[in-house]
């Protein structure tokens, strides 16, 4: 009688079993999700291979996150943090108002590069961060329509204590590359090639999932 008793005990199904299988279940599907965005910050923040880097652009270490106190003006007139465009992958350049050929250069490259990502460049905001007021000319703005490209005004102090320059460099010079979380990522070279930029922009648009 005792044996039987100790048998129907063994045989009979306890609760704890499911309920742990359930829970590795949850953490397997939440690993599985944030998979995309995990290995796009283990590519470009902690594996760097030997001998240099996977990309063109400088890759900025440590983070250096948009400064909650930069305020910009937009089309509107209308002061508002910088911070508010977070969410978005975002090519930026700093110059005057007058945008010389060196500023429509970049301004072109970053055109480019954004079209080129096709079905993936409505997470793509290129700016343009002026720092002056002056009137830009109407044939900047017909060629770069908002909201493609933002013009928005900023104090180059400012700026300038958030962006980094290589020595021999200015502000002027780069195009710099922010990330969704609003994290600086990188800094392009003077001169840049538009081929190469678009082959880091279209590689961290495929591996990270956010913005």
């Amino acid at each position: 009688m005792q044996s039987q008793r100790s048998t129907a005990t063994a045989q009979r199904p306890t609760k704890k079993g499911p309920w742990i299988s359930g829970r590795w279940m949850l953490l397997l599907l939440a690993l599985v999700c944030a998979a995309p965005v995990i290995a796009s910050y283990l590519m470009y923040y902690v594996f760097k291979p030997a001998g240099g880097t996977s990309s063109y652009g400088a890759l900025i270490d440590p983070q250096r996150p948009i400064p909650a106190q930069l305020v910009v003006t937009d089309e509107k007139g209308q002061s508002v943090p910088f911070k508010s465009l977070e969410g978005k992958w975002l090519m930026v350049i700093v110059n005057g108002s007058d945008c010389d050929e060196q500023c429509a250069t970049r301004l072109y490259f970053m055109r480019q590069v954004r079209a080129l990502q096709s079905g993936e460049r409505e997470r793509v905001v290129n700016v343009w961060l002026r720092t002056d007021d002056k009137p830009v000319s109407d044939v900047i703005k017909t060629a770069y329509p908002q909201p493609d490209t933002r013009m928005l005004v900023a104090d180059e102090k400012a700026i300038a204590a958030w962006l980094p320059v290589n020595d021999g460099t200015k502000l002027t010079d780069h195009i710099f590359l922010v990330d969704p979380n609003g994290n600086l990522m990188m800094r392009f070279p003077k001169n840049p090639d538009p081929k190469k930029i678009n082959a880091d922009v279209a590689k961290l648009l495929k591996w990270s999932r956010i913005g």
